[in-house]
């Protein structure tokens, strides 16, 4: 079984407070994007356990693995007599803020679900998916949605208008723990406009949409990584509607409502900057993760 994994930005990331749990309260808007890992699942008869393979050498191929993790909750639960192999083809930047081992996860919990015939509808694999990573649910969900709480309560909304993201992720390093960590929650002093977002995309708005991007992360990661703050200036000269940092970063996303003017600046990005990984997508609505 061949699945997709599909990548996501933050059109819109706010933090709230600092739970006593530790957790972040977060108010976001996701989208997904057309950008994917592929994860194939081969049951092994007369076998027992996960056997995995990536396309990475430096990436784990065990118990560590977000998909390896996904896969072994559902068919110990389930008790799952025959083996799995997962083979794991990776295409979605690695810690770069954009969901990709999230994504996996999901696409396992799907997979391994209709493989050996499980029977779970999507909310159970999403509380499920809760417990493997804050982000799986929304990768199992899709498209576009408002994420609350420690992002594990969501909301789908329309889709987002017709678009092109070009995005770019500079060779550095950024943990997430580590960002959150460093964010003042109660000292931060503008916030994105999740409210009018959300309008604006019930609206089909575009220029809604872009004017109200905002990460409140930034904040946190630009200092340390100014090439951020660089990459974000390029993309509004190159014509970007927008341009924002995606999750704790450190990827870099500019929004357009032209495609040859983003070709065009993909282009003279890959030539500018060797070191900076950079891709043209654009927004996906969903629709399942089998290929």
């Amino acid at each position: 079984m061949l699945l997709r994994a599909n990548a996501k930005i933050n059109l819109a990331l706010d933090v709230l407070r600092k739970r006593e749990d530790g957790y972040h309260e977060v108010r976001m808007i996701m989208q997904t994007v057309g950008m994917y890992d592929r994860v194939t699942l081969t049951p092994l008869p007369g076998e027992t356990g996960i056997r995995m393979e990536t396309s990475l050498p430096y990436l784990p191929a065990n118990e560590k693995n977000l998909a390896w993790k996904a896969a072994s909750l559902l068919m110990e639960e389930f008790h799952v007599e025959d083996g799995l192999h997962i083979r794991l083809d990776k295409f979605i930047p690695v810690a770069a803020g954009l969901a990709g081992g999230s994504s996996d996860a999901a696409a396992a919990l799907v997979g391994v679900n209709e493989l050996f015939s499980l029977g779970l509808a999507r909310n159970g694999l999403m509380e499920r998916g809760a417990k493997i990573g804050a982000d799986v649910p929304y990768c199992i969900l899709q498209g576009t949605a408002l994420a609350e709480g420690i992002g594990e309560k969501l909301t789908s909304l329309p889709p987002m208008p017709k678009s092109w993201i070009l995005i770019s992720r500079p060779n550095i390093s950024v943990s997430t723990k580590q960002v959150y960590g460093a964010l003042a929650a109660d000292r931060i002093k503008e916030h994105p406009d999740v409210d009018g977002m959300i309008e604006a995309i019930r609206a089909r708005s575009l220029a809604g949409i872009a004017s109200r991007m905002g990460n409140v992360l930034e904040s946190v990661t630009i200092p340390d990584n100014p090439v951020i703050e660089t990459l974000k200036q390029e993309m509004l000269r190159g014509g970007a509607m927008a341009s924002l940092m995606s999750g704790s970063g450190p990827t870099v996303f500019g929004l357009f409502s032209d495609r040859d003017r983003a070709e065009i600046l993909r282009d003279d990005l890959r030539k500018r900057y060797p070191g900076v990984r950079t891709f043209l997508t654009w927004p996906v609505n969903g629709g399942g993760n089998r290929i």
